[in-house]
């Protein structure tokens, strides 16, 4: 089996953030908004289009002359006679003409339009853009403290796993100890056989309490090496840690939540998206204003290849006046989607400033939790001190010295669970108030720590 390779939470926090596929496509969905953004900057400017066209057209058409000839005729009959006589000598329309004719053509040309005012759609299109930039920032914003809150859970409950083994190892060695200690007495006569007995029970059970630690011990250090995608085992070196004075205002830490949480910018950003659209309908309602120039190029082939090209210039208005569509219908719907978002960013508040006062209380209770188990570490100490003084003079049995070492292994296992549980909701308040990235310098500040090697 690999040696497990030491790695302290700073090291452990760039692997991940260096490595994480999910970040890595939220910055993807961040780029590519981004760029739409930019994509869309110029909207509304001028365009310029080339067309072209090349075609073989073959024509037949067959026209009646009739018509024509009758109404020469009607002309000659009120003519006077020398001229009417004239006339009757030309030859005679036919009833009918027979036109065909085919050949190609090509030609080219060039389109200049220009939105002169657009009621404004060309602005709103592009605040939905910067609203859906600013909702992608706010989505890579929440995975990544979201990533760095799962880091804080299972580096640090790797370390506390491996703190509660090394406890029960401690344990294992004394009990075992204490074990071989009482059947030298049991064999002298010092001890009855219930004693013994006993001794062996107390061995066995803190046998399978040290295999089980040290299984969830494994299983905690595979899941952080699982979140770090390494490929040999790691052990945490930073410690399990606490201060000893108290957290800052909650207060400072609610108006930090309410400027930085990613949740309350994904809000605002959808609030900003349904302003936008609002605003892309009512510009559609304003009249269009269009400046267009239009040219071929050269004169095109064929029979008219001589011809002078063709331009045009102007100014294009489009308004619709009236169509099926309720645009009123449709411009209080857009009107609610922002009440709605309203309504949402207002809930969103009340809900992020709820959060951090619960995840600050958490690890207020946790640090007071520590700081007061103290006592009971002191009995603990205390009472094994004792049991060891009193089994060198008869006064004490194995199973009482064995009982006072597993309870202190219990009291120092259950002050590193308060010490997590303080990590843990430390992590929890940064994270809600969107300061994930402060929480080394937290741990850099601490003034008790807890390592897992601590007797």
């Amino acid at each position: 089996m690999a040696m497990a390779q030491a790695i302290d939470f700073a090291q452990a926090r760039q692997r991940l953030l260096a490595g994480s596929d999910q970040l890595a496509a939220a910055d993807k969905a961040v780029q590519s908004a981004q760029l739409r953004c930019e994509g869309v900057q110029k909207l509304g400017g001028p365009a310029l289009v080339a067309t072209g066209m090349a075609f073989h057209y073959d024509l037949q058409a067959r026209i009646d002359l009739d018509p024509a000839r009758q109404q020469i005729n009607g002309v000659a009959s009120q003519l006077p006679p020398q001229m009417g006589g004239i006339l009757g000598q030309l030859p005679q329309l036919p009833g009918n003409y027979s036109l065909q004719q085919s050949g190609q053509r090509a030609n080219a040309g060039l389109a200049l339009l220009w939105p002169l005012y657009n009621g404004g759609l060309a602005d709103a299109v592009r605040s939905g853009c910067a609203a859906l930039a600013d909702e992608a920032l706010a989505a890579a914003s929440g995975d990544e403290q979201a990533l760095q809150a799962l880091l804080v859970q299972r580096y640090f409950g790797a370390q506390l796993a491996a703190r509660a083994a090394q406890l029960r190892a401690s344990a294992l060695d004394m009990v075992r100890a204490h074990d071989a200690a009482a059947q030298q007495m049991l064999a002298t006569g010092v001890i009855s056989r219930l004693e013994r007995l006993q001794a062996q029970a107390a061995l066995a059970d803190a046998q399978q309490q040290t295999r089980k630690a040290q299984d969830e011990a494994q299983l905690a250090a595979t899941a952080l090496a699982r979140t770090l995608k390494a490929v040999v085992p790691l052990r945490p070196s930073s410690p399990l840690f606490v201060h000893s004075q108290p957290l800052p205002p909650l207060a400072g830490f609610i108006d930090s939540a309410l400027q930085r949480h990613p949740g309350l910018s994904t809000v605002q950003a959808k609030r900003r998206e349904a302003g936008a659209l609002h605003e892309a309908q009512e510009a559609l309602r304003r009249p269009q204003l269009l400046g267009f120039g239009i040219g071929e190029i050269g004169g095109g082939s064929g029979l008219s290849s001589t011809r002078r090209p063709n331009w045009a210039a102007g100014v294009a208005v489009y308004w619709q006046l009236w169509d099926s569509v309720d645009r009123d219908r449709l411009a209080a719907s857009g009107q609610r989607k922002i009440e709605q978002a309203e309504f949402a960013e207002a809930q969103a508040r009340s809900d992020i400033a709820l959060l951090v006062e619960k995840n600050w209380l958490a690890a207020e209770h946790a640090r007071s939790q520590y700081l007061a188990q103290q006592a009971q570490e002191d009995l603990a100490r205390e009472l094994l001190r004792l049991r060891e003084a009193g089994l060198r003079e008869g006064t004490s049995t194995p199973l009482e010295l064995i009982e006072a070492r597993v309870n202190l292994a219990k009291v120092l296992t259950e002050r590193a669970q308060a010490a997590n549980y303080y990590v843990q909701a430390l992590a929890a308040l940064l994270q809600s108030c969107g300061q994930g990235e402060d929480f080394a310098r937290y741990l850099a500040r601490a003034d008790i720590l807890i390592p897992a090697d601590a007797p």
